[in-house]
């Protein structure tokens, strides 16, 4: 099976929220019938609403940095599905990719499952094969959706992490913040040491509560000597000296959950400092043109967050907007923390079965088109070489807006 025929294949068996049985079952049993590779190497176990991808990046750049053979599984991908899987901070190959997709479907064929392991399953146990094949020491591993039933949540982590929980996803997580919290505590096991960020206090209250081995809550580490501007952090936390190349404040408190992680584990935060994260704050600028800011913010969290950096950073500046968001998610309330900051909103959709169609995004006097190159060529178009370019709305906007201007 090539490549390009093992990813229509992925994309063909949707996902467990929409076409089967949502438990552990399943995977589990291809994953015996595959040798277990899942404990093959420790893993940190990473969950949360916002800032889990990032967190598992900074942390898994800590661990490479000190010399550790490392993994990380991080979901949703930009471009190519192969940048769910890094080892040594790299995706793997196409043909890596492939063969373990290969592998892991023939095992599904032979146990005759109720169902095919889905999307999520599958790339999930192609990356357990592919960290036992290289050996890998210590793989970061991010939770996909809550944590109980997650596809991840069949390791038994050497170290949890759980970054600040908010509303996404209710109708699967639950209406309230204990509710929600409930789900990503799943992944909390006895005995194993926790790292909480701060949380809401409902929220932090759920995981106290749940917490049975040793646990650690950032709230008890304070910043001390915080230097912010729009492109990075640098700040002391419990006597040690954190870069966060990532920009946007919210990312202290990933770098500060990050930094503690590491310690726990035994490592140094230097190399947090070396994270690369792309689409999150991501700045771009092409000669004569406007500048291009990249962000997946797809939630109330993630807009409240990108909304407080532009207008620290961005105020009285042209913002020329193209946004796009799943129909799953809160537009509205979305659009209303983003919209009122930009000079012109383009709306448009990505090429997602999943996607809200630009005419029923509210957003009045907006510019609609089809695609997202359509809505970039616009805003480039009409903006001026100091005004600023956002793309926003959805990791799946970006990534095509980031595959058209990498290119």
């Amino acid at each position: 099976m090539t490549y390009a025929e093992a990813v229509q294949y992925l994309y063909s068996l949707g996902n467990e929220i929409q076409t089967a049985k949502f438990d552990l079952e399943r995977i589990t049993k291809v994953l015996e019938a595959l040798g277990n590779p899942q404990n093959a190497c420790r893993f940190v176990h990473v969950a949360g609403t916002n800032g889990k991808g990032s967190t598992s990046a900074m942390i898994e750049s800590g661990l490479r940095a000190a010399g550790a053979a490392t993994g990380l599984y991080t979901s949703p991908h930009l471009i190519e599905p192969t940048e769910r899987i890094q080892i040594g901070g790299k995706p793997v190959s196409p043909e890596q990719f492939a063969a373990a997709f290969e592998e892991v479907h023939a095992a599904a064929e032979k146990l005759r499952l109720d169902f095919h392991p889905t999307y999520f399953e599958s790339v999930t146990t192609m990356a357990f094969l592919l960290f036992r094949a290289a050996a890998v020491e210590t793989a970061v591993l991010e939770v996909g959706m809550g944590g109980t039933l997650d596809a991840t949540n069949v390791v038994h982590p050497r170290l949890c992490v759980i970054t600040p929980v908010d509303f996404d996803h209710q109708a699967f997580l639950g209406d309230t913040i204990e509710q929600i919290a409930g789900e990503k505590a799943g992944i909390l096991k006895p005995g194993v040491p926790a790292v909480f960020a701060e949380q809401r206090p409902e929220a932090e209250k759920v995981f106290i509560a749940r917490a049975q081995g040793p646990y650690i809550m950032t709230r008890d580490w304070p910043v001390a000597n915080l230097q912010t501007n729009a492109l990075c952090s640098r700040f002391e936390v419990g006597g040690m000296e954190v870069e966060c190349p990532l920009a946007g404040e919210h990312q202290v408190e990933n770098a500060r959950t990050a930094a503690i992680a590491l310690r726990e584990l035994g490592y140094s935060p230097a190399g947090i400092a070396q994270t690369r994260w792309p689409g999150r704050l991501e700045h771009l600028k092409a000669s004569g043109g406007p500048e291009i800011l990249l962000d997946g913010a797809h939630n109330i969290a993630g807009a409240r967050a990108l909304a407080k950096y532009l207008r620290r950073f961005y105020a009285g500046r042209r913002l020329w907007m193209v946004f796009g968001v799943m129909r799953d998610k809160a537009a509205m309330e979305i659009g209303a923390l983003l919209f009122p900051l930009a000079h012109r909103v383009i709306l448009t959709r990505p090429a997602n079965s999943r996607a809200m169609t630009p005419d029923l995004i509210p957003a009045p006097g907006a510019i609609l088109t089809d695609n997202v190159e359509e809505a970039l060529l616009a805003a480039r178009q009409a903006a001026d070489p100091e005004d600023v370019v956002l793309i926003t709305g959805s990791l799946y906007v970006v990534g095509e807006a980031r595959a058209v201007l990498v290119e």
